[in-house]
């Protein structure tokens, strides 16, 4: 059976990148297979994650480059040489131009932790959505995954699902509970929804 090829694109721990591989081998993701991690931070925890189970990856510095197209196109190279076919951002501390996403449509996602349109955009990443939800005052806060184009977080909404804010939150709980019962569950659910659809084109 044809599988679709996926990188995972990764800045830090790879909890996401952890929630992905052991997806497919728990048979939640069948139709597409993770073929290449690509983080943009030396010493990224999620490069040993996906040395454990033998995933090729690479660190791409935007440092190294003389500007964002040229880093771009570095990460480009890499999968163009690996023929992906999805792209994952799983907590990618770096936006991606058009000049990358428009080159992609409909071929890259990436998990948000709140339930857009409520704390997204430019500016809202990591812990300080969990912060600005707190500072709001909502009672249920979430997670969406969604395509990826040239706007933060603007891309069509595949998955979200809801997450109750308890009393005494603080955003490192919060985040730690959106993770374990939102991001976890429907980023492999939506990996395995568009790769499905690649591989039946």
């Amino acid at each position: 059976m044809k599988k679709a090829k996926i990188a995972v694109l990764v800045s830090g721990g790879g909890t996401n990148l952890q929630a992905l591989l052991d997806a497919q081998k728990s048979g939640i993701i069948t139709s597409g297979e993770i073929s290449l991690v690509i983080s943009n931070k030396a010493g990224a925890y999620a490069l040993e994650r996906a040395k454990n189970f033998n995933v090729p990856s690479y660190t791409v510095l935007k440092k190294d480059y003389a500007s964002q197209t040229d880093f771009e196109d570095a990460i480009i190279n890499l999968l163009e040489e690996n023929q992906i076919d999805l792209i994952v951002l799983a907590g990618f501390m770096s936006i991606l131009s058009e000049h990358f996403t428009s080159r992609y449509d409909k071929r890259i996602i990436n998990v948000h932790p709140a339930l857009i349109p409520s704390f997204c955009g430019e500016g809202f990443y990591g812990l300080k959505v969990h912060e600005a939800a707190l500072q709001k005052g909502v009672k249920v806060t979430g997670a969406t995954v969604h395509f990826v184009n040239e706007i933060p977080d603007g891309g069509e909404i595949l998955l979200q699902k809801a997450v109750e804010v308890q009393d005494g939150d603080t955003p490192e709980v919060l985040q730690k509970r959106v993770m374990e019962q939102a991001e976890w569950i429907i980023l492999p659910q939506a990996v395995e929804k568009v790769s499905k659809t690649i591989v039946s084109k």
